[in-house]
């Protein structure tokens, strides 16, 4: 009698649950089956295969996401690079169209720049939508026209007599000394490149803004080295998001932090090792006084940071120059470091934390940017030495 009993329990239980349309039409046994067959993982039917597909689908975009491991890891962040290929050279835009709070800091003597006075922490501009990072020394400037014409035709900006006003603050290398220094990025670069911007992974290598990025000159340039631009990020277990982006153009050498190896950098005299930059400083002073280097960083993160935090995270990230360039923020270099919150991840941010974290994909960025180069004709890349 218990048995009938209970058996009547189990059926009017599994009857009673929410089947979908699929099980409907199945007879009590046929459900039973479905269910034990769940409980030894072996799912059948329409509404074990939906859970795994919809299991598969947030697994997938979890995926996805965490395989981003470029600067558009951050939410609300795009780049998109133009190349001027007849040179090379280009520029590199960073879209935040949704605002984020900036700060920067600069370190090397010899900088190009735009608008950077508008992220000292008492001016009155809390948020800009973009920043543009490109070639052509000074002239290279004009690509953030493009850039602000781009965004105010979609109607992002300070609102002003019918206009829209962007803040686009940006910063070029020099790239001169490589190809015909007559073609520079112009307002048409920063416009295209504003429109090829994506949330996608980031292109790395001799592209946009390190399309004619070198390294290694403290022996003089005809020993020196194609770099690019790399791109690293972080994702915590906890949501907190930073990353890095980086057109790498120094007058040092790249080295790797984790080994302290030269990655590329000053070739020996044949051409297919590297002098080690360390090494030559130690014996002579370096012959590149040009002043054509620069290496121009990004961090972004998805913290909320007021322009004072922004700016002290950017400080910050510069330890990841120094752990992979050397020598770096030298008389003939202007670089900097610019740093983006978009705010998006809720509840009060360490920024010390967000700062080290900075340095550190910023050091990965780096290392990355020779990896991924390209050689040119007179500058070739890492993968371009026999080994």
């Amino acid at each position: 009698m218990r048995m009938v009993i209970m058996g009547a329990l189990i059926l009017v239980a599994i009857t009673s649950f929410s089947v979908p349309e699929g099980l409907v039409k199945k007879s009590p046994a046929d459900v039973v089956q479905t269910f034990r067959s769940a409980q030894h993982g072996r799912p059948e039917g329409l509404h074990s295969n939906n859970l795994l597909a919809r299991a598969g689908d947030k697994a997938a975009r979890q995926n996805a996401v965490h395989s981003n491991a470029t600067l558009t890891a951050v939410p609300g962040i795009k780049v998109g690079h133009q190349t001027l290929a007849a040179r090379p050279t280009g520029c590199t835009v960073i879209l935040a169209e949704a605002g984020a709070t900036a700060g920067v800091d600069v370190r090397g003597a010899a900088p190009a720049t735009r608008e950077t006075d508008l992220l000292n922490p008492v001016d009155i501009v809390q948020q800009i939508h973009a920043i543009v990072l490109s070639g052509g020394s000074a002239f290279g400037l004009d690509a953030a026209g493009g850039v602000m014409k781009y965004l105010e035709d979609k109607g992002i900006g300070f609102p002003f007599g019918g206009a829209h006003v962007p803040t686009v603050p940006g910063a070029s290398l020099f790239d001169l000394p490589v190809g015909n220094p007559k073609i520079r990025p112009t307002a048409d670069c920063g416009y295209e490149a504003a429109r090829a911007a994506t949330d996608e992974p980031v292109t790395e290598g001799s592209v946009g803004a390190g399309a004619g990025a070198t390294i290694g000159k403290t022996a003089g340039l005809d020993r020196a080295m194609k770099a690019g631009i790399g791109s690293a990020a972080l994702t915590l277990p906890s949501g907190l998001i930073v990353a890095a982006l980086v057109a790498v153009n120094a007058a040092g050498d790249v080295i790797d932090p984790a080994t302290g190896q030269v990655v590329a950098g000053v070739r020996t005299i044949d051409g297919q090792g590297f002098a080690d930059a360390r090494v030559l400083l130690r014996k002579a002073a370096p012959r590149n006084r040009s002043g054509g280097n620069t290496t121009l960083g990004v961090v972004a993160t998805n913290a909320r940071l007021d322009k004072t935090q922004a700016t002290r995270v950017a400080q910050m990230a510069h330890d990841g120059f120094a752990r992979a360039i050397a020598p770096v923020h030298t008389a003939v270099d202007g670089d900097l470091v610019f740093a983006l919150a978009t705010g998006s991840r809720t509840g009060e941010a360490d920024v010390s934390h967000v700062g080290a974290l900075a340095a550190d994909v910023m050091a990965e960025a780096i290392v990355r940017a020779a990896r991924q180069a390209t050689g040119v004709p007179g500058f070739p890349a890492l993968r371009d030495l026999r080994r």
